[in-house]
């Protein structure tokens, strides 16, 4: 400090000290911030109630959003103890699954994995999963496309006839076997007849696979498939006709009475 010839500080520099010390009473030493908020002082997310004013009058956050959007306090990291915000990062595409139907339309899809999860507000992660059409065509989609044709079990056709051709005699060798099938769908004109009154929504049918009904196969056309609705109509109740779903096969089995066959 500058001092007199006696000791004295000079007028002027006396002044300006006055001047200052008067000024600063009336304006704030630091910018307002996060440290000027009631607990807490931060807050998490996006909160749009969680802002300062600055000296400036502009407006400033202390929420963790901010760090997105640039428009956070100046001691928002000091205050609140946060790093620099950390983007999600994701992995390479993984291979397209099968398609969701073995026969017809259906969809697949493939996925990836988050690799570097986001933290404090940085850029949320993008989709997973794609998915996309398809058209399954799998070997089994011949078999879904036959319709069986069935009969109420009264018309047994295994029976010995004196007339038949020695061919046929030994085709009457092959065992039956049967197949559970649960209904899921029947037409109304299934009712218009006693024996296919039966046929009606979630009844499981027995139908029986007899030899002179079997292909060079040795399987009834239509007998159905696990897991996918397969067609059949009935025989001799003309529009009874629906969908069913195979839930079991008994390999040399006859179906209780009041069952159907395959034609």
């Amino acid at each position: 400090m500058m001092m007199g010839a006696h000791g004295r500080s000079s007028p002027l520099l006396v002044f300006c000290l006055s001047l200052t010390v008067f000024f600063t009473g009336f304006l704030p030493q630091t910018e307002a911030g996060c440290r000027e908020r009631e607990s807490p002082n931060c807050c998490s997310g996006r909160d749009n109630e969680c802002v300062e004013y600055t000296r400036r009058k502009t407006l400033c956050y202390c929420d963790s959003y901010c760090q997105k959007t640039r428009d956070c306090c100046e001691d928002y990291h000091h205050v609140c103890h946060i790093s620099a915000a950390i983007d999600c990062e994701v992995g390479s595409w993984g291979p397209w699954l099968g398609c969701s139907s073995p026969c017809g339309v259906g969809t697949k899809e493939r996925s990836r994995q988050v690799s570097v999860p986001p933290r404090n507000g940085g850029t949320p992660c993008p989709d997973l999963k794609q998915r996309r059409g398809c058209y399954g065509n799998n070997v089994i989609c011949i078999t879904a496309k036959e319709v069986a044709k069935i009969l109420p079990d009264s018309f047994n056709r295994n029976f010995k006839d004196p007339w038949r051709r020695p061919h046929m005699l030994i085709k009457e060798k092959k065992d039956s076997y049967c197949v559970y099938l649960r209904v899921k769908r029947a037409s109304a004109a299934c009712r218009r007849k006693l024996w296919s009154t039966q046929l009606v929504k979630e009844r499981l049918v027995c139908a029986e696979c007899q030899s002179d009904a079997m292909s060079n196969s040795n399987r009834c056309a239509g007998d159905g498939l696990d897991n996918m609705r397969t067609f059949w109509t009935a025989t001799g109740a003309p529009g009874c006709q629906g969908t069913w779903v195979r839930e079991l096969s008994s390999e040399r089995c006859h179906c209780p009475p009041y069952s159907v066959l395959f034609v």
